[in-house]
């Protein structure tokens, strides 16, 4: 078999949290009089919440002391959380869901490498909280990606080698943590339009042609 664990993002590739984050976001800049849009947030996908934040004050007209900008990093995660309690199973597609079984099955080792501190909780509300052999996470990092930190983590966890894991990631930031650590990487979303993995593909479910899976899931099934 070419890879023997998958380590996956989280947001963008398991499930989509990314409104979540926009509406807590903007709430938070709109208490600063900061002009806040979809283009601005979309640099802040794959950055940890003090790294989103001072992206964000690029456009605050001030000086804020550490304990203030924590302070407004704590005011947009208890907004975000707010907006998180609201997913259930329903938000975990059946192609998703179906892949991953299959994997499974497979005798692959299934991880995750977010940079997002509530993942467990995520992964608990849409039905997959202890599914994953290893969760590496914004908890256990002290560096976001482009830093590899959170992708050799979850590899030391599974007690493998990076050439012996595929990383699956949706932001080109991702991609280049997994290939800055030693890994392939397969791309979704818009790592995959920049053609930043080595393999770019359109739908969760062609995991299974990279692994080399024979079980194909029906498509509208």
């Amino acid at each position: 078999m070419k890879f023997q664990a998958i380590i996956f993002d989280l947001d963008g590739v398991i499930c989509y949290t990314d409104e979540y984050h926009y509406l807590a976001w903007k709430a938070m800049a709109d208490s600063l009089g900061v002009p806040f849009d979809r283009t601005v947030n979309n640099r802040l996908r794959g950055v940890s919440r003090m790294e989103s934040l001072d992206i964000i004050l690029e456009r605050y007209n001030g000086t804020l002391s550490r304990a203030e900008k924590e302070a407004l990093a704590e005011q947009k995660n208890e907004l975000y959380k707010q907006y998180l309690s609201r997913m259930s199973p329903a938000d975990l597609t059946d192609e998703v869901r179906s892949t991953l079984n299959i994997l499974d099955e497979m005798g692959l080792l299934l991880a995750i490498g977010s940079s997002s501190k509530n993942a467990p909780f995520i992964l608990q509300q849409i039905g997959l909280g202890g599914y994953f052999d290893a969760v590496s996470d914004g908890n256990n990092i002290t560096r976001s990606k482009p830093d590899p930190e959170v992708f050799l983590k979850a590899a030391q966890m599974l007690c493998l080698e990076p050439s012996q894991c595929l990383v699956v990631e949706d932001a080109v930031s991702g991609a280049q943590a997994g290939h800055a650590g030693g890994f392939q990487v397969a791309c979704l979303g818009d790592a995959s339009a920049a053609g930043a993995g080595e393999y770019n593909l359109s739908t969760f479910s062609e995991l299974l042609d990279v692994v080399g899976a024979e079980e194909r899931i029906p498509y509208g099934a």
